[in-house]
């Protein structure tokens, strides 16, 4: 077992997300079952006690794995040598509050945190955004970490990816492990973009196999606003697959995955994609680093859609580009 453990910092420590989200880490399921770990978990000042129940909870379940736990509403301290960080808080939007107002409110959380992680993590931090708007919250955090490779900052598009899985594997009566080549394009929104053109079954074409306007007026629409679906039948967000998904996405990150997976990088320009924009992209993992999958010819529908996300990923990168200066 390795002897130093491993940091790991979790902000929204109180919420219902990191609720599901800090067992299974603790548990091993993002660096192993043989890496020892710390879990660092900051909160705003008014739900440190919230937190501080948590903690509790965790000591409680016995983890073997679990070396120490830090509660603070101090994000250096949080940050400290952090490997890994799950940036969950956020501010969800007002009643009457428009989308860029929800932008700059949460410049105010992001920004703070990203120069906190710029100032005190560990040389190989990475970075998932799970609180929304989670790809312009990345871009804000990473703006302000110019100390940190780009690259190390990620927002959460793996929720769409395994909802676009499960909605296949339902329509086809196959399991999620039977796909290849399944990608997630653009914005974590209503307009992102659940792309089966590359898609494989059992190594035969997906598009073969099903119904193009069932997949265009369908399923497109479905996986992209299940959030808001879920949220209708239960009363409540989504918050237990988000963290599984966010463990998911850290998990491949670190211990790598030859398998297409969806997440949301500063774009370097591929795909016409704008360089610097936070969006989603079909990704493999290896060696701890995430690689674009290359040389894929688009057709005039998936440049089409993906467009339209980047002109929604700009509106909000323009929003909040005060920010940066």
């Amino acid at each position: 077992m390795t002897q130093n453990p491993v940091k790991i910092a979790v902000t929204g420590a109180a919420g219902n997300i990191a609720y599901s989200l800090l067992w299974r880490i603790a548990a091993g399921d993002v660096y192993g079952p043989d890496t020892p770990l710390e879990l660092s978990l900051l909160e705003i000042p008014a739900a440190v006690g919230a937190a501080d129940g948590v903690a509790m909870e965790l000591s409680d379940s016995a983890f073997p794995l679990l070396r120490n736990i830090t509660v603070t509403d101090k994000a250096d301290v949080a940050f400290d040598g952090a490997n890994a960080a799950f940036l969950v808080g956020a501010k969800p939007r007002g009643k009457g509050e428009e989308r860029a107002d929800l932008l700059k409110n949460n410049g105010g959380i992001f920004g703070p945190q990203g120069r906190a992680i710029n100032d005190n993590a560990a040389d190989d931090i990475r970075v998932v955004v799970v609180g929304n708007p989670a790809n312009t919250n990345a871009l804000i955090a990473q703006q302000s970490a110019p100390d940190v490779p780009a690259d190390r900052f990620s927002a959460l598009m793996r929720l769409d990816h395994n909802r676009a899985l499960s909605q296949l594997a339902e329509k086809l009566g196959v399991l999620t492990t039977d796909f290849e080549n399944v990608v997630v394009w653009g914005n974590h929104s209503a307009n992102q973009f659940p792309d089966l053109t590359f898609a494989t079954v059992k190594g035969e074409p997906v598009m073969e196999k099903i119904d193009r306007d069932w997949y265009v007026h369908e399923y497109i629409p479905r996986v992209a606003r299940r959030g808001a679906e879920i949220i209708e039948v239960r009363g409540k967000s989504s918050a237990a697959s988000a963290a599984s998904a966010a463990v998911d996405h850290m998990h491949d990150w670190i211990r790598g995955t030859g398998k297409w997976v969806s997440v949301a990088l500063p774009s370097d320009g591929s795909y016409g994609i704008d360089e610097g924009l936070v969006a989603g992209f079909p990704v493999t993992a290896r060696d701890g680093s995430w690689e674009i999958v290359r040389g894929l010819e688009l057709n005039d529908f998936q440049r089409e859609v993906i467009a339209k996300n980047v002109e929604e990923l700009k509106s909000e990168r323009h929003a909040v580009s005060g920010l940066f200066n």
